[in-house]
């Protein structure tokens, strides 16, 4: 019977984000992840974030609007626009600096799902922090059937490759990942409680 050695193990970093070096104005990112709202992370948001305007939780109040159903709450959408962001732009920012000129051009509904994409537009060295720049993008997000319901414009520190503050938290295994796990250790056995007599 033959039998194959097990390979070498090699370990392939994961994706690690984009450092300031790694910014060109004119690059788009497509963001790769969409996300489908709920009507729970509707309410929820709405409750976490004491929003106290019946159009976000109350079905039969929206009814009576032009709408005629309730609308995600607007910052929701915008939560959710940064946070598919993140992989590509902000993965190695420590600072968000500001947001401006927030549009919210469509409106969205539970059931919608939401893609977002980033344009570069500005990048600047900063004076006082030599390992990091500023980055501004212009974010929009659109929905299933490619409306636009949201941009903005966002401005960030990020890292620059290589800054002394990037530090690795990730812990070492103890032992080696494999194919076939080693087996665990004999438990040791538990003493048996000694047999209750019966009172006489």
């Amino acid at each position: 019977m033959s039998s194959t050695a097990e390979p070498e193990p090699v370990v392939r970093p994961g994706w690690t984000g984009r450092f300031y070096d790694d910014f060109s104005p004119g690059d788009v990112y497509e963001h790769p992840l969409g996300r489908t709202i709920s009507e729970a992370d509707n309410t929820w948001f709405t409750l976490l974030t004491m929003n106290t305007s019946q159009m976000h939780f109350n079905s039969t109040y929206a009814e009576h609007s032009e709408f005629g159903r309730p609308l995600v709450v607007s910052t929701l959408t915008v939560a959710i626009a940064v946070g598919q962001s993140v992989t590509d732009l902000t993965q190695n920012a420590f600072a968000n600096l500001g947001w401006d000129d927030i549009r919210m051009t469509a409106p969205v509904h539970a059931g919608d799902t939401l893609w977002s994409e980033s344009l570069v537009v500005s990048k600047r060295e900063s004076a006082s922090r030599p390992e990091a720049g500023i980055v501004t993008v212009r974010t929009r997000t659109i929905n299933q059937q490619g409306t636009e319901v949201c941009s903005f414009l966002r401005t960030f520190y990020v890292h620059k490759q290589g800054a002394s503050a990037l530090v690795d938290v990730r812990p070492r295994p103890a032992t080696a990942l494999t194919a076939h796990p080693a087996p665990a250790p004999a438990r040791p056995e538990r003493p048996r409680p000694a047999a209750a007599r019966n009172p006489e």
